[in-house]
């Protein structure tokens, strides 16, 4: 690089501009991978609240690996127990392992995606965090992919050999009925599809990625119902230990996802989950209007305008926390944001309201029939309340 005009190159472009080498000279350099080994297996961890666990796991993690290239990846959706900072605590001391912390969003299934798509490894492994999988199989799930025609080897509980501890006979019930019914969309023969401990080549990842729903705790489930093709799964039996530390996740909203996973698949491709969710909410909405009102009339003498007024008020109301219970539950407001999206929901709903008034009136002046308006008012004013509160009042934050 030659001065112009006076000016004087930086001192890390002239640098470079002098370390010229031929193909025959960078040919001679040591190779990347000799100089700083690859991982060939990147192990997927998503995590909340699961500090105590992370030490123990690694330890474990270790003494299974011994002698393969390999590197974790903890996913945490903003743990408020430390979770992250005792990670990068260890990643300082270990280049093995990394860190990678979501803000305002939550999901298992999304957790997983997201590490799998931070990784280079050829193969990934997804496993949690609470000591409850047997990472002891994770060598043979690594032979296997090595050595035979399998894109998934899933650790099952349900194939000879496997179990599931000491679980209650209520929540091992749960847990078989949720498998008979996830084989609906699930498009290969599997004991376990609701396994959340496996290993997967990433041409088999990324063969399935943008068809991904991301709904729900079953990241399995989902890789099986959304690859173009049929997997070839290899399931090896091992027994679900118990939790060390920490809390379960399950509860009656992870139940819920796992609804929306199948109905995403079901349905998703024609109309989005999401939507359908928006609409079910708004029609109990609709239920709860008409008891206020009807309440109001007849039990607390209001006029009507006085009962339309708090109907629509409690309706509206309703389907905010609903649908930020249930139908966002990923970018689920809380505190202030709470109150700030009730507000510009409100709003929302008003203009909406306007809206579905002016053009079912409209249809009804030129076409008498009332049930035809009222449809096509109610429809104008959905798309609208569901469009606008996407965007404004749960902000897509990924």
């Amino acid at each position: 690089m030659s001065r112009i005009d006076g000016f004087e190159p930086p001192l890390h472009a002239a640098a470079l501009d002098r370390a010229t080498f031929s193909a025959n000279e960078y040919g001679r350099r040591p190779a990347v991978e000799d100089r700083y080994p690859l991982p060939e297996l990147a192990v997927v961890v998503p995590t909340l609240n699961e500090r105590l666990n992370i030490r123990p796991f690694l330890g474990l993690l270790e003494a299974a690996l011994e002698g393969v290239a390999w590197e974790v990846i903890f996913v945490d959706d903003d743990s408020r127990d430390g979770t992250a900072a005792e990670v990068r605590a260890i990643a300082r001391q270990d280049r093995r392992v990394r860190c990678i912390q979501r803000l305002g969003r939550r999901g298992l299934s999304t957790a997983c995606i997201e590490g799998a798509l931070a990784c280079a490894a050829p193969y990934i492994a997804v496993m949690d965090a609470d000591l409850q999988h047997d990472e002891r199989l994770l060598p043979q799930m690594l032979n296997l992919l090595r050595t035979e025609a399998f894109d998934v080897v899933v650790g099952s509980r349900y194939v000879d050999g496997g179990g599931v501890g000491e679980w209650t006979r209520g929540r091992a019930n749960i847990s078989n009925f949720a498998t008979r019914l996830s084989r609906i969309i699930c498009k290969v023969a599997i004991a376990d599809p609701m396994s959340g401990y496996f290993m997967m080549r990433r041409e088999a990842f990324e063969g399935a990625m943008r068809n991904l729903s991301g709904q729900g705790f079953k990241i399995l489930l989902d890789l099986l119902a959304s690859s173009p093709e049929p997997l070839r799964v290899r399931e090896l039996p091992f027994q679900f230990r118990q939790r060390r530390h920490g809390d379960s996740k399950l509860d009656t909203l992870v139940a819920w996802e796992f609804v929306t996973l199948l109905a995403d698949k079901l349905v998703g491709h024609i109309v989005p989950v999401r939507f359908v969710l928006f609409a079910l909410i708004g029609a109990l909405g609709l239920v709860v209007h008409m008891g206020i009102l009807r309440t109001a009339l007849a039990m607390l003498g209001f006029g009507f305008p006085e009962s339309q007024a708090l109907a629509t008020m409690v309706a509206i109301a309703s389907n905010f926390f609903l649908n930020n219970l249930f139908t966002y539950r990923d970018q689920r407001l809380r505190g202030w944001k709470l109150a700030r999206g009730f507000v510009s929901f409100a709003l929302i709903c008003g203009l909406g309201a306007i809206g579905n008034i002016g053009i079912a009136s409209y249809i009804f002046a030129h076409d008498h029939r009332w049930w035809a308006a009222g449809a096509v008012g109610a429809a104008v004013g959905l798309v609208w309340n569901y469009s606008v509160s996407s965007v404004y009042t749960w902000k897509a934050r990924s």
